[in-house]
């Protein structure tokens, strides 16, 4: 495949006749080349060396990055049906992309330095793969609960502490790091600063990869920082207590990235178990003709395509600069729901042999099971929804 080619703007994402172009051929690596390649991952638990120089060469790993900086420049429905298409394979191809492009990068783009942007988002772009840490042993979206200190020291600081289940860790070469640089602070998670810090950095560890349910290839770990001695210019945007702010604005891109990736998984299971209804035969004829199987299959069509037409939504209205907090958690919330539910009815279909690990189906209902927990579990994104109407509810009233 070709690389990209780059927007022609930075503002509107990519010429709509260039990035049609770039979906089918990317569609048709996704089938030619991901899909076939799936069993090796599986085996191997790791994407293969030559398809990850592959992805990069395609520049998957800077599609959101601004052009100036060696990027594709995409806007967000763009990248997010990027990611849907991408998603159709096994998820693993999504995992090692994502956190450069919908994460690392959407937090240096909105808060870095200018010098920072130079440093970084060059280097993400062409492939190198980053982590993003907030989660931790005691914490995820407890940010009062975070054990992680930023200490100051001369023009620096020293990091200590634990973050856990990082995506992508065991190969990043920088790590957004999340640490309290205050004991308390007000307004409420003003305690929380963001750190860039290179991996190699003296001091870091990265724990033995965790054995997962599902989701072969994808690999997450602890990272263990030790009197980790920065510079005062890995402080993301040079200030102190942005931190939290600038990790919940890039989880709106991380939740629709999860929603599409729901979505593209979802569709790849139903034509599975279509496949399998209209192979498999009962009674003397395939079962796909009965009502109850084609009930399945309907439900499954129309939830996907509720969870598309939610998806579309959300990003083009955070193309217009609306605030999506709410859209994104519930485009999340409802997909990933979606996904668990279409996976657990390719089972049912299957019977049996979708018990079987060497049918599809049974991968399948382990891969998604992730969906509904990170980026924000199902009732953590009901809370935040449900907060926002009340607080909207409230301020019209008055």
């Amino acid at each position: 495949m070709n690389a990209i080619p780059q927007a022609t703007g930075t503002t509107v994402g990519m010429d709509d006749d260039i990035f049609e172009q770039f979906i089918e051929q990317l569609k048709r690596y996704v089938r030619e080349r991901l899909i076939p390649a799936e069993a090796q991952v599986i085996a191997e638990d790791k994407i293969p060396d030559e398809i990850l120089d592959e992805m990069r060469e395609m520049g998957l790993f800077g599609l959101t990055m601004p052009e100036e900086y060696g990027g594709a420049g995409m806007n967000i429905s763009q990248y997010v049906e990027t990611i849907r298409q991408l998603s159709y394979a096994l998820p693993a191809y999504r995992s090692i992309t994502s956190i450069n492009l919908g994460m690392v990068c959407s937090a240096i783009k909105n808060s870095g330095t200018d010098e920072q942007k130079a440093a970084w988002l060059p280097r993400l772009a062409a492939g190198e793969i980053a982590s993003f840490g907030l989660t931790e042993p005691g914490s995820g979206s407890d940010s009062a609960a975070m054990q992680t200190t930023a200490t100051r020291s001369g023009n620096g600081y020293v990091l200590n502490g634990t973050k856990r289940y990082i995506t992508n860790a065991p190969f990043a070469k920088v790590a957004l790091i999340m640490a309290r640089t205050e004991k308390e602070a007000l307004p409420r998670n003003a305690h929380v600063s963001a750190f860039l810090v290179p991996m190699d950095t003296p001091g870091i560890s990265v724990g033995k990869s965790d054995k997962k349910m599902g989701q072969a290839g994808s690999h997450i770990a602890d990272i263990i920082m030790e009197d980790v001695h920065i510079p005062g210019d890995a402080l993301l945007g040079g200030a102190e207590g942005k931190g939290f702010q600038t990790a919940m604005q890039s989880l709106d891109n991380g939740r629709l990235s999860v929603a599409a990736a729901s979505a593209g998984y979802a569709r790849r299971i139903l034509d599975t178990a279509i496949r399998y209804a209209t192979e498999r035969k009962a009674f003397g004829e395939p079962i796909s003709n009965f009502q109850l199987i084609q009930a399945m299959l309907a439900d499954s069509e129309a939830e996907i395509y509720a969870a598309e037409c939610m998806i579309a939504d959300a990003c083009r209205r955070a193309d217009a600069g609306e605030k999506v907090l709410v859209k994104a958690a519930s485009a999340k919330m409802f997909a990933s729901e979606m996904c668990g539910r279409v996976a657990d009815r390719c089972v049912q279909i299957h019977g049996g042999a979708g018990y079987l690990a060497e049918y599809e189906a049974e991968r399948f209902f382990r891969d998604t099971r992730i969906y509904r927990i990170y980026e924000g579990t199902t009732q953590i994104l009901q809370l935040v929804i449900a907060k926002n109407m009340l607080r909207e509810f409230a301020a019209g009233a008055n």
